[in-house]
C-alpha cells in the first residue's frame, strides 16, 4: 500500500508476501486492476519461490472470497464493509482470509501483519479497528451466514462468495444442487494445463524429462489432445520448457477450442479476438508454421504480449493487426479465409477460478451487451469464410446469453451458414450440437464454442 505522510508507528515490519499482497488487491479495487498480470509481474521475481506462492494463495483467495469476507466485516465491525476505507477493508480481508481459510498461518501473524498494514497505510486510524475486530474472530469463529440470512439463494452468495444475481440465475437455469457446485468449483485453485509445442519442444520424452528433473510430474489430459496436466510440483518461469518455449500455459478448455478450428497446413485463417496468443500459436503450431494467420485485437498492448509470445514460441506465420472487428476490418478480403476463429470478449464467468475479481465487477445487463459486440463480431467474420470454410466461435463464459442464443440469431441472419458437428470428446457435447465445459464437470475453465460451416459456392 501506498504509504502516507501521515502515519501512526508501526513497531513490526510487514512481510514482503503480505505488503505485495495488499498492494496488488489495493490495485484491483481501486483501479479495477486485474491480478493475473499483477502477480505476474518482474516486481515479484526478487521474491523467494514460497513468498511469491503466498501472495498468489493471498490474493487469490481474497479476491475468491470477498463476498464471505465482507459480510463478516459488517457483523464484526458493525459498519458496511464498503464504506470502509480501502487499505482497512484489504487489511481485514486478508486478516480474516488467513484466519479462515488457512490453517498453516499462526494466528497471532495474521493479525498483527494485517494491524501493521494499516497502520503504515493513509488509513492508519482504522488499525483499532482491525485489531478489535481480528481477535474477535480469533476468539469466535463468525458464522456467514448467520440466521439474518433466510433467503435460500442469498444464503448460497455468502456462504460461496458470489453476487446474489448470479446465484439467482444459475439456481433458475441449472437447480440448487448444480449452482452450489459450480460455485463450489469456482472456489478452487484451477489445475494447471499446458501444451507442448512442437516448433521448439526438441520431443515430448525430453519436455517430461526436464519437468521431472525440476519437480514437476504431469498426466495427459482426457479431452484435449496434446494437453498435460501438472499433479505435483510448481511451473516458474525460470522452469527451461517454460523459458525456452518448449511449453506454453494453457488451459484444456481452450486447448480444445482452438482444436476445434481444425487448421491444416499451407491454410489461410483468421483469428479474431486473438490476444494474448494462446489459441493463435497453437493454431500456428498444427500448421507447421506454414501459411498464414492474421490475429486481430483492438487491444494493441495485448497484441504487444501476442507478438511477444510468437517469438519466445518460434512462430513464424502469424501477422498481428490491431482493429476493431465489431466496426469490420481495416482490408476486404472476403471469402478468402480457409478458417476463421472469433474468440470473442465475454462476461468470463467460466474462468472465475482463474479471474475471481470478475465476479465482483460483473452485472446482469453486461451479459445483453458483450451480447450485442458478440454478434457484430460473428457477422464480421462471416463475410471472410470461403464457401466451404470454417467458422468457430467460442466464449469463456458459462451463459447461454453469450453462447446458444448469439449463435442462434447468427445463423438466422446467416442462411448460407450451418451447424457442424463438432469433434470434441461426447461428455462435452450438447445436446444442440454445441460444445461446453464447466470447471464442476469437468475440471476445467467453463467454454462455449460452436462450429459453423459455410456452404459451397
Amino acid at each position: 500500500m501506498k504509504p502516507s505522510r501521515e502515519r501512526g508507528p508501526a513497531t513490526t515490519a510487514v512481510s514482503p508476501s503480505r505488503a505485495a499482497a495488499a498492494s496488488i488487491l489495493l490495485r484491483t479495487l481501486r483501479d479495477d486492476a486485474y491480478a493475473s498480470p499483477l502477480l505476474a509481474a518482474e516486481s515479484l521475481d526478487a521474491l523467494a519461490p514460497e513468498d511469491r506462492r503466498l501472495v498468489q494463495e493471498l490474493v487469490l483467495g481474497v479476491l475468491r472470497w470477498r463476498g464471505e469476507l465482507d459480510y463478516v466485516v459488517n457483523v464484526t465491525t458493525g459498519r458496511p464493509a464498503e464504506k470502509l476505507d480501502a487499505p482497512v477493508r484489504i487489511a481485514l480481508w486478508l486478516g480474516l482470509y488467513q484466519l479462515r481459510h488457512l490453517e498453516r498461518i499462526p494466528q497471532h501473524a495474521a493479525v498483527n501483519e494485517s494491524v501493521e498494514l494499516v497502520k503504515q497505510s493513509s488509513a492508519w486510524r482504522g488499525a483499532g479497528l482491525v485489531n478489535a475486530a481480528l481477535r474477535a474472530e480469533t476468539r469466535q469463529r463468525t458464522l456467514a451466514p448467520d440466521d439474518r440470512v433466510k433467503q435460500p439463494a442469498n444464503r448460497l452468495a455468502i456462504e460461496l462468495s458470489h453476487p446474489k444475481w448470479m446465484i439467482e440465475k444459475w439456481i433458475e437455469r441449472f437447480g440448487m444442487d448444480e449452482a452450489r457446485a459450480m460455485a463450489s468449483a469456482n472456489n478452487q485453485p484451477p489445475p494447471v494445463a499446458f501444451r507442448i509445442n512442437t516448433l521448439r519442444a526438441p520431443s515430448v520424452a525430453r519436455v517430461l524429462e526436464d519437468l521431472a528433473e525440476n519437480g514437476v510430474y504431469v498426466r495427459e489430459s482426457e479431452f484435449a489432445r496434446g494437453a498435460y496436466v501438472v499433479t505435483e510440483g510448481h511451473l516458474t518461469p525460470a522452469t527451461r520448457s517454460i523459458r525456452d518455449g518448449w511449453i506454453y500455459v494453457q488451459d484444456e478448455a481452450s486447448q480444445l477450442v482452438a482444436s476445434l478450428v481444425d487448421a491444416q497446413a499451407g491454410e489461410s485463417i483468421l483469428d479474431i479476438g486473438a490476444a494474448p496468443g494462446g489459441k493463435t500459436t497453437a493454431l500456428a503450431a498444427a500448421m507447421g508454421n506454414s501459411g498464414r494467420i492474421v490475429a486481430v485485437d483492438v487491444h494493441p498492448s495485448r497484441l504487444a504480449t501476442l507478438v511477444a509470445t510468437s517469438g519466445r514460441l518460434a512462430v513464424r506465420n502469424v501477422t498481428p493487426l490491431a482493429a476493431d472487428a465489431s466496426a469490420g476490418l481495416p482490408f476486404d478480403a472476403r471469402g478468402v479465409f480457409d478458417r476463421v476463429l472469433v474468440d470473442a470478449p465475454c462476461s468470463g464467468t467460466g474462468t472465475l477460478r482463474r479471474n475471481p475479481e470478475i465476479k465482483w465487477r460483473l452485472t446482469l445487463p453486461d451479459l445483453g451487451r458483450f451480447a450485442v459486440l458478440q454478434g457484430a463480431l460473428l457477422d464480421t467474420a462471416a463475410a471472410r469464410v470461403r464457401p466451404g470454410g470454417r467458422l468457430v466461435y467460442s466464449t469463456c463464459s458459462i451463459e447461454v446469453e453469450e453462447g446458444e442464443d448469439v449463435v442462434r440469431a447468427f445463423l438466422e441472419r446467416h442462411g448460407d451458414f450451418t451447424l457442424a458437428g463438432p469433434s470434441a470428446p461426447a461428455v462435452m457435447r450438447t445436446d444442440s450440437g454445441f460444445v461446453r465445459t464447466y470447471p464442476h464437470v469437468h475440471g476445467a475453465d467453463g467454454f462455449f464454442a460452436a462450429v459453423l460451416e459455410r456452404a459451397p459456392g
